[in-house]
């Protein structure tokens, strides 16, 4: 069930809000609790019904693995708990693999011995590399001592709670857990209502207005196409940076939006990320909860203050290679991956030496790389990712008929005029608006966020004929 849609704006949604609420003022919390349980995983089920009973045992599973370590620790057993983490690992990551990467493994292995292993007809759950971080950052904790037991009813609403289940943001227990038993929070409050409709309302516009007409154009580029001339490359390389940044943060606005009916403040998965000035910058702004779980749980393990330089090194190209890896089971993702570990480590090497460029040249440099490493994240394959390349500085039509060239770019604007002008509003808004982190901060409800709210949703109700889904579904 895509958020963006009649059915879950109109029948979905108020159904389960009003359910939650009046079973906390009827009845009790904790039947407020298995309420969006089971609201949790009927939204899921409409998505991906045939792995709702994966996440479910994955879900119920791993709460039994947490509490077995919790118990071993007060009896003193070192043994026990490192047995459960590893059985978490094997489990979680175990599913990850054969349901993301075993076909690109047999691939490759099919490539180097020659052989003619079969693929299997594989269906990527919805947002197993989402939950299984949840999950993991939670049993990791656990096994740390840094966190205490929680009831399996709070820890499956955790997990489940459905405006973060499918495309995150990837929440920490600390983040949501203190939220479930706070007394405070079980009663309705009007101005996280009218923040939830206003965030929601911006999510909705981001995603239908602006970045559905630039997906659809950029994937006839890659996936029809293939290919084209100077101004096609380009064009198609705009509107899937633009592209991706609405949709996915779109998301993650109408997911904090939606949290806020039920008092879940849900953290802010980015902050105008395209007007970062270095790529160290650029990932603390963009996905922040994916790249903060990166951080925390592979860069900290391999690097510590005082190390030395070989290990800065060997930490940030680990923990980018393996951001690649997840994104998706492809060379191009592993390109991508270490193209961005390498720009990363490039800014680290420019604070180290404490230089730093004028604000305008940080910024166009940064931007232009992120331009570029989009390229290897949104080609279908490496073979395609080098061919685009080559088309966006090929500029031997400029030198050898200059006029020409000019009249093909003045008639390719011509021609897409519609995704120009979204281009620029895009662009408009990315480095001169204030995002919704600012917008959400001190916020204090006024009439003309009801109406801008307002205008937006109604625009976007006309538009919400043909529903797409969320390019993060993929991942």
């Amino acid at each position: 069930m895509i958020f963006s849609s009649y059915g879950f704006i109109f029948i979905f949604f108020p159904v389960v809000f009003m359910g939650y609420w009046l079973l906390q003022y009827f009845s009790s919390n904790l039947m407020a609790k298995w309420w969006l349980i089971s609201a949790s995983l009927v939204f899921y089920s409409f998505g991906s019904l045939t792995f709702a009973p994966i996440l479910i045992l994955t879900v119920v599973f791993n709460y039994f693995v947490a509490r077995g370590i919790i118990q071993a620790r007060e009896k003193k057993n070192e043994t026990l708990p490192k047995l459960l983490l590893s059985l978490s690992f094997m489990e979680n990551l175990g599913l990850l693999f054969y349901f993301k990467y075993y076909n690109f493994f047999l691939g490759n292995v099919n490539f180097v011995f020659g052989s003619d292993l079969p693929f299997r007809d594989i269906i990527l759950p919805l947002g197993i590399s989402f939950y299984t971080f949840q999950i993991l950052s939670y049993v990791i904790e656990v096994y740390r001592g840094k966190t205490g037991n929680f009831t399996l009813t709070e820890f499956v609403t955790f997990v489940t709670f459905f405006p973060q289940l499918i495309v995150g943001p990837v929440v920490r227990h600390n983040e949501m857990l203190p939220q479930l038993r706070d007394e405070s929070l079980r009663r309705l409050d009007k101005n996280n209502i009218m923040l939830g409709i206003l965030l929601f309302s911006i999510g909705c516009a981001k995603k239908i207005l602006l970045a559905d007409p630039m997906i659809a154009f950029a994937q006839n580029f890659y996936n029809v196409l293939g290919s084209g001339n100077f101004f096609e490359s380009w064009g198609a390389v705009f509107s899937y940076t633009f592209a991706y940044y609405f949709d996915f943060s779109g998301y993650i606005d109408m997911a904090l939006g939606l949290g806020l009916f039920f008092n879940i403040k849900l953290p802010k998965n980015f902050d105008s990320p395209y007007k970062a000035r270095n790529f160290s910058d650029f990932w603390q702004r963009w996905n922040i909860t994916v790249s903060k779980f990166f951080e925390d749980y592979i860069f900290n393990s391999i690097f510590h203050f005082g190390n030395g330089f070989g290990k800065l090194v060997l930490a940030t190209m680990a923990t980018f290679l393996v951001s690649g890896i997840w994104h998706g089971a492809g060379w191009h993702f592993i390109f991508w991956g270490l193209a961005n570990g390498i720009l990363v480590f490039c800014s680290y090497l420019m604070r180290l030496g404490r230089k730093k460029m004028p604000f305008l040249c940080a910024w166009a440099l940064t931007f232009f790389f992120v331009l570029l490493t989009r390229v290897l994240f949104d080609a279908n394959n490496m073979t395609q990712a080098i061919v685009v390349f080559k088309s966006m500085f090929n500029l031997s039509g400029l030198f050898e008929n200059p006029s020409a060239f000019l009249a093909m770019g003045v008639d390719y604007f011509k021609e897409n005029d519609l995704i120009t002008a979204l281009l620029a509003v895009g662009a408009g808004i990315c480095f001169f608006a204030k995002n919704s982190n600012e917008i959400s901060e001190n916020f204090s409800p006024k009439w003309q966020y009801a109406v801008f709210a307002g205008i937006l949703l109604t625009v976007c109700f006309f538009r919400m004929t043909a529903v797409s889904q969320f390019l993060y579904f993929q991942f």
